[in-house]
């Protein structure tokens, strides 16, 4: 799919406030409500737009703290991954899961509301699956936090 200025400049406005009015988005991109729509729908047909989701204050729902988990693992079986994929499906604490090239072979995000409770996510991490090395680093601030993607490679 070919997106044109007008679908960035959606996106742009998209990403920063989902629930925007159709109405004042197409004033912003220089269109009437209808094509803005279409575009819009368009879009999402098209998978640009996955979803639209609610951003919660991880503060307010008890999770401020976010550990970062390298694992390194000695076995790379199909079986053993997933095994492993679906342990670590299973922990609604992981919110972002990799798998890595170079010396960490996964890293996950993990949001707890302390390392008490970290604890207990470690122990069902490491119970479901053989690991060679795990290592926790825990955030000190975020300093920067977006969902917005940038919108500058698109061809």
């Amino acid at each position: 799919m070919k997106l044109d200025s007008i679908d960035r400049k959606l996106l742009a406005l998209l990403q920063a406030d989902a629930e925007t009015q159709v109405a004042e988005l197409a004033a912003q991109v220089g269109l009437s409500a209808t094509p803005c729509w279409r575009r819009i729908q368009r879009l999402k047909e098209a998978g640009v737009i996955k979803r639209q989701v609610a951003l919660v204050d991880r503060d307010k729902v008890n999770v401020g703290v976010t550990v970062f988990v390298a694992v390194r693992t000695s076995t790379h079986s199909q079986e053993w991954f997933e095994r492993f994929r679906a342990a670590v499906g299973a922990i609604d604490e992981v919110v972002e899961f990799y798998r890595m090239s170079g010396e960490v072979d996964y890293l996950l995000r993990v949001v707890v509301p302390d390392i008490a409770a970290y604890d207990k996510v470690y122990k069902r991490l490491i119970a479901d699956t053989q690991l060679l090395d795990v290592s926790s680093s825990f955030a000190m601030e975020e300093l920067k936090f977006t969902t917005a993607l940038p919108l500058s490679y698109i061809r």
